[in-house]
């Protein structure tokens, strides 16, 4: 009995101890794991402090480099608006001495009529006194004379027509030599490279002249891999930040230039990179005129049309004509095609028809000999197309003889489609000309051997014999032949005159 008070006594005692060092151990545990959180809090707090101080470093230094950007821009702006003012100053300029020049023709022109009137007065009187003697010298009245003088015009008169029928007939042999001439010069203009920049080049701008190097290649290697591949001719010169692309094909120029885009956008260029653009570019081209054939028919809303000729119809979004975009006005003649068929009472859809295919002769015009019209009859015939289109096609340009009213509508709408305002700017040809008037003027100058017009017209210098012409003479000729330009010629801006006289002595010795 004893023994198990004692037993009892001991387990209460030892349950007792255990509680109070158990709770002894938990409130150490407590105070350290209270201790290390605040550890971890603190060294938390730290670490987003120094994140805090390196993100606003970040964003100083961000804030910092797009501030630099921005006044780099705003600089550049700066720069192209002085720019912009100089040129617009020296254009002012120019205004204001066209502008005194002018002022001083007038007052001479005043002072030239004031002359002119009072010679008259003093010729009047003369004859006036002339008429009188003769009267009293010959002893014939005025009517007697009258008479005599009319008989003698009369045969005057016949000689002078006589004369004046050979000339009208040399004049129009001139003519006709001047037209064979113009058809040859724009023959020359379709298919000569020198001669059709205007029209044959696509501009690429680059990033920076750097990269004109990497498109050459080591040894010419790259520039010779694209040029075989695209069939493009690629010119690298002094042009800055920008290489052109000239080629007779607009499509395969269109699929060069994307292609040459893209390779300067990747920066790696090499012959397997230049294959892969090319294919790329391909694609997209070929898409993109699919996708140009279809909307104009459907803007002409024209049905059941080949899709091979819808196919070469997109091609013509390509293709200019004097300017003008040829797909464009393809539709344009389409309408207007439409809408004088409808006030005439004929076939609307056969003439949007016609009107809209009149040039697709020259979306291959550059690789089929012979007029586009002709080229495009017989692209229709081949493709199933009706006689009345294919003739009307044939006869838009009076090729063959017009047989129906549809003939006639689609000529008069082609002209209206490029005669209306601002269809159609300058071309080459009548920059040649313009150039060949310029040389024209200097040539009828004396003592003239050689005349150049260059710097695009900007200039013309002109080379004179030593022996006829001295240093006075010289400065002469470049006088009157700036005025003769100022009353004769439109151009733009100022031509510089620059008159050469060179005496060079040659000996040899033997």
């Amino acid at each position: 009995m004893i023994f198990i008070i004692i037993a009892t006594l001991g387990l209460a005692l030892g349950i007792t101890i255990g509680y109070w060092i158990r709770r002894y151990l938990f409130r150490g545990r407590k105070e350290r794991a209270e201790k290390s959180a605040k550890e971890i809090i603190e060294l938390a707090k730290k670490e987003a402090e120094a994140i805090k101080k390196e993100r606003l470093v970040e964003a100083k230094d961000r804030a910092y480099k797009i501030r630099l950007e921005e006044e780099d821009k705003l600089r550049n702006l700066r720069n192209d608006l002085r720019k912009l003012e100089s040129r617009i100053a020296h254009r002012e300029s120019i205004v204001d001495k066209k502008s005194l020049k002018l002022d001083r023709r007038i007052s001479i022109i005043a002072r030239t009529e004031k002359e002119i009137n009072l010679v008259k007065e003093e010729l009047e009187k003369n004859l006036q006194e002339q008429k009188t003697r003769l009267e009293n010298i010959a002893g014939l009245s005025s009517a007697d004379a009258k008479a005599v003088l009319m008989k003698r015009l009369e045969e005057e008169a016949r000689f002078d027509s006589a004369k004046k029928i050979r000339e009208i007939e040399e004049e129009a042999k001139e003519i006709a030599e001047g037209k064979a001439k113009e058809i040859i010069s724009t023959a020359i203009q379709r298919y000569a490279n020198d001669y059709v920049a205007e029209t044959t080049v696509s501009v690429v701008p680059l990033p920076n002249d750097e990269m004109k190097g990497r498109i050459i290649g080591r040894e010419g290697r790259n520039i010779r891999a694209f040029e075989q591949l695209t069939g493009v001719n690629l010119i690298v010169d002094d042009t800055p930040e920008a290489v052109i692309l000239s080629c007779f094909n607009p499509v395969r120029r269109e699929k060069a230039r994307i292609a040459l885009e893209e390779l300067v956008a990747d920066g790696r260029i090499h012959p397997a990179k230049i294959e892969e653009k090319f294919e790329k570019a391909n694609k997209i081209v070929e898409n993109q005129i699919k996708i140009a054939g279809e909307k104009a028919v459907f803007d002409a809303g024209i049905a059941g049309l080949n899709k091979e000729l819808i196919k070469i119809l997109g091609a013509l979004k390509y293709r200019t004509s004097f300017g003008q975009n040829v797909l464009q006005h393809s539709i344009e003649v389409a309408h207007f095609s439409g809408i004088m068929a409808s006030e005439l009472g004929i076939n609307v859809k056969k003439a949007k028809r016609a009107g809209l295919l009149h040039d697709i002769g020259k979306a291959i015009d550059h690789e089929v000999d012979g007029p586009h019209a002709v080229i495009g009859a017989k692209l229709a015939k081949k493709l199933q197309e009706s006689n009345d289109i294919v003739h009307a096609i044939h006869a838009h340009h009076e090729d063959i003889e017009q047989q129906s009213i549809l003939d006639v509508i689609i000529t008069a709408a082609d002209t209206i489609s490029g005669a209306r305002p601002s269809a159609r700017r300058q071309t080459l040809e009548s920059y040649i000309k313009r150039l060949d008037s310029l040389e024209g003027i200097a040539k009828e100058f004396k003592g003239v051997e050689k005349c150049y017009a260059i710097q695009a017209g900007r200039e013309i210098r002109v080379m004179v014999y030593p022996d006829l012409v001295d240093d006075d003479q010289s400065a002469r000729i470049a006088r009157e032949l700036a005025a003769k330009i100022e009353e004769e010629l439109e151009y733009p801006g100022q031509i510089k005159v620059n008159v050469i006289r060179e005496k060079r002595s040659i000996e040899y010795a033997k």
